[in-house]
């Protein structure tokens, strides 16, 4: 346990930080997971219309580090592939 004040205000902001990471992480999934039901249903309007929110939502994750930068860009590249092959 932390000893100093310093130390225990950063602990607390440690575990909020952490939470708003989970939740953000959980909503990329959740955006991610929309796109290819619809990617698997050959549904190119709707596939069309959530990649950008997609892509947003991972470049926004990748700009507050909580995924990496590139794994954020292989996701989008990806993504965009399959979009671009229905």
């Amino acid at each position: 346990m932390a000893n100093h004040k310093s130390a225990k205000k950063r602990a607390k902001q440690t575990i909020v930080k952490t939470e708003q990471n989970k939740a953000r992480k959980g909503e990329v999934k959740s955006a991610i997971k929309d796109l290819r039901v619809a990617i698997a249903k050959k549904d190119k309007a709707a596939a069309v219309k959530l990649l950008p929110e997609v892509q947003s939502l991972l470049a926004k994750l990748a700009q507050t580090s909580a995924i990496n930068k590139q794994n954020a860009s292989r996701k989008t590249s990806r993504l965009a592939e399959h979009v671009a092959a229905i």
